[in-house]
């Protein structure tokens, strides 16, 4: 970590009605900060943290690029700039690949990828114009580790860390910031029926794999060994921190699972170097 900036910040937050973006949401605004705390209905944000002279609730639907543009205008029309985004809307979907209907796989694609593209094209013109701003990006474990039975859920938040990647090094020159948050399990309501979807096909010869996970899930609900309070204490450190990383992995989890993969990819990458670098042009030397 690098000195921490102690100035006042506006805060465009995603999702912001329960969960993380609320926690974050109602963190911020204790400290003195400005918050545009947006869902799909600006009164479940109300409930959730009270009507405040530095909150802006606002409705947004992130699969809506007009909903996007809207909030974004009212935004700096309310406090006149955005320091922070976090891109933090979205949801799971269970299930097996196959077992994942191509509307299904569609819907959890358009919130948790383009609905945040949406947002930030919205934003970042705001953040070019300052030449200063922070884009952090709420993806998983599994934006880092696919796991049966998330394969979808997955490929969304593999999608988030190759965007927050371009975006990073695409920003920088501007004095714009990206960073993707890779959270493990947290004991939010992430589990509940109104934030993971299950594929409504079910395929009895994935009872192995993908049956396990819905039955591990479905008794890991509320047991999980992230707190969600230090999570958002956690963002609110790097939203102050002036060198923000590129990634951040929250919790023993995570860390331990991308240690595990990046073990298995060296080891795998070992195993087939030969071939690897077989297949170069013979005026190749290197």
């Amino acid at each position: 970590m690098t000195q921490a900036s102690t100035t006042s910040k506006v805060w465009f937050i995603t999702g912001a009605s329960r969960g993380f973006g609320a926690l974050i949401a109602r963190d911020a605004l204790l400290r003195g900060d400005r918050v545009i705390a947006t869902a799909r209905n600006p009164q479940t944000v109300i409930d959730a943290l009270g009507e405040q002279a530095n909150l802006l609730a606002l409705k947004l639907d992130v699969t809506s690029e007009t909903d996007a543009q809207a909030a974004a205008k009212q935004a700096v029309a309310r406090f006149g700039r955005i320091d922070v985004l976090v891109n933090n809307a979205g949801y799971g979907l269970l299930g097996g690949v196959e077992e994942a209907s191509a509307d299904e796989v569609r819907k959890q694609f358009d919130t948790n990828v383009f609905g945040l593209l949406h947002v930030t094209r919205a934003v970042l013109p705001t953040l070019r114009a300052q030449g200063s701003g922070h884009v952090i990006n709420i993806s998983s474990i599994g934006g880092y580790m696919s796991h049966q039975g998330w394969g979808v859920y997955c490929a969304t938040k593999f999608a988030v860390e190759a965007l927050t990647e371009a975006l990073h090094t695409e920003l920088a020159p501007l004095g714009v910031r990206a960073t993707v948050v890779e959270p493990g399990f947290f004991r939010t309501d992430f589990l509940n029926a109104d934030s993971v979807v299950s594929t409504a096909n079910h395929i009895a010869q994935y009872a192995d794999s993908v049956g396990v996970m819905r039955t591990l899930m479905a008794g890991a609900n509320h047991k999980q060994p992230g707190d969600p309070a230090k999570l958002a204490s956690a963002i609110l450190k790097l939203a102050d921190d002036a060198n923000p990383p590129l990634r951040l992995a929250l919790g023993s989890d995570t860390v331990a699972a991308i240690q595990k993969k990046n073990q298995a990819v060296e080891a795998e990458l070992q195993q087939w170097m030969a071939v690897s670098t077989s297949t170069n042009h013979d005026d190749v030397t290197a």
